[in-house]
């Protein structure tokens, strides 16, 4: 009966220019839109909704803190995680913190154009 996560939501200042901001830093497609809510789809099916919000974030995480409640990061998977850093990088996306590497996974942390944290993951082992 329930077949998994079939989208998660963002709400944006500005859905449009975040949409675009997917789609020129992390390959992703606009696959759908309606009033003022954009839909992109990830390589891997992977879909946001981006939709209309009433303020922005009060400020971009600056720090990785995956404690607090609530939303923490987006994780993106990688296939070469050494360009898709460098590939973020000469895009001028900046870089939370450096690289680091736990359990054989690598990560690298950096806020999207409204400051939500996002990340890229290149596993050592697929999630079982």
């Amino acid at each position: 009966m329930f077949q998994g996560i079939e989208h998660l939501a963002i709400s944006s200042p500005n859905p449009e220019k975040l949409a675009q901001w997917y789609v020129d830093n992390l390959e992703f497609h606009i696959n759908f839109t309606y009033a003022g809510n954009y839909f992109v789809r990830a390589i891997n099916g992977g879909v946001i909704e981006i939709i209309p919000s009433a303020n922005s974030l009060a400020q971009p995480q600056t720090v990785a803190n995956n404690k607090d409640a609530g939303f923490r990061h987006l994780a993106i998977a990688v296939d070469d995680f050494d360009a898709g850093v460098a590939a973020l990088k000469a895009k001028g996306v900046r870089m939370v913190g450096e690289p680091v590497e736990t359990q054989g996974n690598r990560l690298a942390f950096f806020n999207d154009a409204d400051g939500n944290l996002v990340h890229l993951i290149k596993r050592e082992k697929p999630l079982p």
